[in-house]
């Protein structure tokens, strides 16, 4: 197959790409490639024999250009594209939190309206946050509220650009993604609050943490486009969700940290201005099922929190983290 994956330089599109790249012609559409060889390309872990599998494309995300012709008789597009949300809210970063969404999905759907034998297949990435903060029940699919605050607002208007594009001959899925677990990402701050004895629960620790380990990621991935009749929104995330206690607690654990003194939300505040994010990312309760994955056999790989931590930390470059 080919792959079309936007956004396949960061967090997430790396180990996307790495997954395919084995077995698959995977074409990565980034803004900057010299940087993005310096950055991220150089460390995928395939065999070097592999890597001939995988090629950068130039694109700006916005505009027409050359990249399109990598649209065209492609299989899939997986739009992986926009911002971290991993920061203050002013204005000018919520603008761009919304513009790297909606323009470069806008920009994938007008080019594959141009295409004679267009994909097959879009995915395009959400995020479970979409959801209202939730301490009662679960979220899934069909029964899942949303709200209104700032990242519900991204959520709806990103989704909402991804399904007006009128592409009547490409199958779509979007994936609201919770928060997701491997080498790099949320590891990294939370294994060093745990290094330095911080890795206690933060606020009450009640609140629901909806997560996925990367490798289920992908694999969901593969099942939604080896299913034909599987189109719409899809909950990507641990059939068992944890309270952010519990989620803190087994991360001591599986790193060797047993004590681990908790952030009240007036010392989350007060670190949230200091490191430039919002204390929403941490004390919001995400309690997310997948319900639809589920109904339509999908197995996860990593059920349990203890077991998704064990795999990864196993796994982690032990000089970068220090451990």
């Amino acid at each position: 197959m080919k792959i079309i994956i936007a956004g396949g330089t960061g967090f997430i599109g790396r180990y996307v790409a790495e997954y395919f790249g084995e077995k698959n012609e995977v074409v990565i559409l980034t803004r900057n490639i010299s940087t993005s060889i310096n950055n991220a390309f150089k460390d995928f872990c395939i065999a070097d024999n592999l890597k001939s599998n995988i090629r950068l494309v130039q694109w700006n995300g916005e505009d027409n250009g050359d990249w399109c012709k990598e649209i065209e008789s492609s299989d899939i597009i997986i739009n992986l594209a926009g911002k971290l949300v991993n920061c203050r809210y002013t204005e000018t970063n919520k603008k761009e939190i919304f513009d790297s969404r909606t323009k470069t999905t806008k920009a994938l759907g007008e080019a594959i309206k141009k295409c004679v034998m267009p994909p097959k297949l879009w995915i395009n990435a959400a995020s479970a946050t979409i959801y209202r903060h939730a301490t009662d029940r679960p979220q899934d699919e069909y029964n899942g509220e949303i709200q209104n605050d700032f990242s519900v607002q991204v959520c709806k208007l990103w989704e909402k650009t991804f399904f007006d594009q009128q592409t009547p001959f490409t199958r779509k899925v979007t994936l609201r993604m919770a928060v997701t677990l491997a080498d790099g990402g949320v590891m990294i701050p939370y294994i060093n609050l745990c290094k330095f004895g911080l890795g206690g629960k933060q606020g009450n620790g009640k609140q629901m943490y909806s997560w996925v380990h990367i490798e289920d990621i992908c694999r969901a991935i593969n099942f939604i486009s080896q299913h034909s009749e599987l189109e719409g929104i899809f909950n990507v995330c641990s059939p068992n969700p944890v309270t952010n206690e519990t989620f803190m607690r087994s991360l001591r654990k599986k790193t060797g940290n047993s004590i681990g003194f908790p952030a009240g939300k007036l010392l989350l505040k007060i670190g949230a201005t200091l490191i430039g994010t919002e204390t929403e990312l941490l004390l919001k309760s995400r309690w997310v099922l997948p319900a639809k994955l589920l109904q339509n056999g999908f197995a996860f790989k990593y059920n349990n929190i203890d077991e998704a931590f064990e795999n990864i930390i196993a796994n982690l470059p032990r000089k970068r983290y220090h451990l």
